[in-house]
C-alpha cells in the first residue's frame, strides 16, 4: 500500500516542480480536498462507488472544484484518484506528497522542545542552527516541558539533537557509573 501512495505523491511533486506550480498553493488545495473527503462520508461514497457513472463523479468533481478554486493540475490529479480507485487513500497520499516535495525543496522539519517559551529571535538563532546543521531550510514547531530544567531538545526526522540541562545530566551520569 505504501508503493502506492509514494507512487502518487511522487507523480504530483513532480508536476509541482516541472510546471514550476506554487508549492504551497497547491499544497495547500490538496489538503483542502483531503479535508472534505475525510469529513464527508456522502462525498467519499459518491467517488468510490463504481455504479456511479465516471461522468457524474467528474460533474461533482468540477462543481467541487469551481468552489474550492482549486488549479487544474490538482483536479486533474483528484480525477486520476477517483478513476483509480484511490480516492479513499488520499490522506495517506497528501501526507506522502507533503513528505516528497519537502525532500525534493530541501525543506526539514523540525520540532523544538525547550524548557520555557523562546522569544522570536531566540526562535530564529535556533532555526539558522538547524539549517547549518542540517544544510536544509527549516520549518520549525515549538513546545515547552518545564522537566527539561534548561537548553533543548531538537527532533529532526528521527535524529534527535539533546541540548537540554537535563540530557547533559542524563550523559554525566551514566559516564559516571560506567567508570
Amino acid at each position: 500500500m505504501a508503493s502506492v501512495t509514494i507512487r502518487y505523491a511522487r507523480a504530483l511533486a513532480e508536476v509541482v516542480l516541472d510546471q514550476k506550480l506554487i508549492p504551497g498553493r497547491i499544497r495547500e488545495q490538496v489538503h483542502s480536498v483531503k479535508q472534505l473527503v475525510e469529513s464527508n462520508p456522502d462525498l467519499r461514497s459518491i467517488w468510490e462507488n463504481p455504479a456511479v457513472p465516471s461522468v457524474q463523479k467528474r460533474k461533482l468533481l468540477d462543481a467541487i472544484a469551481r468552489k474550492l478554486v482549486l488549479d487544474p493540475k490538482v483536479r486533474n490529479f483528484v480525477a486520476v484518484l477517483i478513476d483509480h480507485h484511490r480516492i479513499g487513500m488520499i490522506g495517506l497520499i497528501a501526507k506522502q506528497f507533503d513528505a516528497e516535495l519537502d525532500a525534493r525543496l530541501g525543506i526539514a522539519d523540525a520540532r523544538v522542545t525547550s524548557s520555557r517559551d523562546l522569544t522570536t529571535d531566540e526562535r530564529l538563532a535556533m532555526e539558522n542552527q538547524i539549517k547549518r546543521m542540517t544544510g536544509k531550510a527549516v520549518r520549525a514547531s515549538y513546545a515547552t516541558d518545564r522537566g527539561l530544567i534548561g537548553g533543548a531538545v531538537v527532533q529532526v526526522g528521527s535524529t534527535i539533537y539533546d541540548g537540554s540541562v537535563r540530557g547533559q545530566l542524563v550523559k554525566l551520569r551514566e559516564t559516571l557509573i560506567g567508570e
